[in-house]
């Protein structure tokens, strides 16, 4: 029919309306990016945040627990955020990008039912790979104090329930373990070794403290993807990407990088508002209005509008 507008050319530049890649594809595309070498992950509160990660040029990026709890609920991480929360956030995060997204699914939210729950719940929301630990519930940041630990046979039957759990083989599954602030480096690299036979495709040893304890790690565990996170002023060593990789390590997760730049970012901008009552002084330091519409893909969606517009339809 003459009225009918042929097919938006443009339309898989539009994140939400466009085709996109598949979620099966961003898995696979994980998996290929874990294999290749030192993946830089940095990590996302929000959609806004992948937008400007995606911008940069990052491969990936990391749906932060912590991130999440701090900027969407204005809370601590201390388990206070429910699966259902989770989900509706990576829901709406994995349709705001085109990266693949490992989101940090905290314990499973429960035993190994549980588990497969949030493993099924989170993995149709759009995760290209999940991160459980082996903290009991309520769980609490790996670089504070005072944790404690479910039983490694425990975290190992929760592994094994969530791999069977999974529907796509290509979801990764990265299994995370406190034991250095429990117990000591031999323990957690004793369980790194039991998570892997438990399933899990990637090791994600937290919090150790020292150079030398970054090495036994990356030689005792060396033929799985390693994870090392980078908190500034937190417990482990901050090294290169150069040197993370020569001990080792494949993955290099700034998990909220971006959200503490933001936090002294706003506080400084909003300092200078209270102070002298505008803005215009300011200009200089923030994002442009192209800049701002551009990061929304504005103009990709007004195109698409002028070409689905139909004469006489506006009032």
């Amino acid at each position: 029919m003459s009225g009918v507008p042929a097919p938006f050319e443009a339309a898989e530049a539009l994140v939400g309306v466009g085709p996109g890649p598949t979620p099966t594809e961003r898995r696979e595309r994980l998996r290929s990016l874990l294999s290749d070498g030192t993946l830089v992950l940095p990590g996302a509160t929000d959609a806004l945040g992948l937008r400007l990660i995606e911008s940069a040029g990052f491969d990936a990026a990391y749906a932060t627990g912590a991130g999440l709890a701090n900027a969407q609920y204005g809370v601590p991480d201390i388990g206070l955020i429910s699966l259902g929360e989770v989900s509706d956030h990576v829901d709406r995060m994995a349709s705001a990008t085109t990266l693949p997204l490992v989101v940090d699914a905290d314990t499973g939210f429960g035993g190994p039912v549980m588990a497969m729950r949030t493993a099924r719940r989170l993995e149709r929301s759009g995760a290209a790979a999940l991160q459980l630990e082996d903290q009991e519930m309520p769980k609490r940041c790996g670089h504070f104090d005072e944790h404690a630990l479910i039983p490694c046979e425990h975290m190992q039957a929760k592994l094994v329930a969530v791999r069977q759990a999974l529907e796509d083989p290509a979801t990764v599954v990265i299994a995370r373990t406190d034991a250095r602030s429990v117990h000591d480096i031999d323990e957690a690299i004793r369980r790194g070794h039991a998570y892997v036979e438990a399933g899990a495709d990637v090791i994600f040893v937290e919090a150790p403290r020292t150079v030398e304890e970054l090495e036994r790690v990356g030689r005792e565990l060396s033929g799985v993807p390693l994870v090392v996170n980078v908190v500034e002023g937190g417990k482990t060593p901050q090294l290169g990407l150069e040197e993370y990789r020569d001990l080792g390590f494949g993955v290099v997760l700034f998990a909220n990088f971006l959200m503490r730049a933001v936090i002294r970012a706003g506080a400084e901008a909003l300092g200078h508002l209270r102070a002298t009552g505008e803005t215009a002084s300011y200009s200089d330091r923030i994002a442009t209005w192209h800049e701002r519409q551009s990061l929304f893909n504005l103009p990709e969606f007004s195109a698409a509008e002028a070409h689905f517009d139909v004469p006489g339809e506006r009032s």
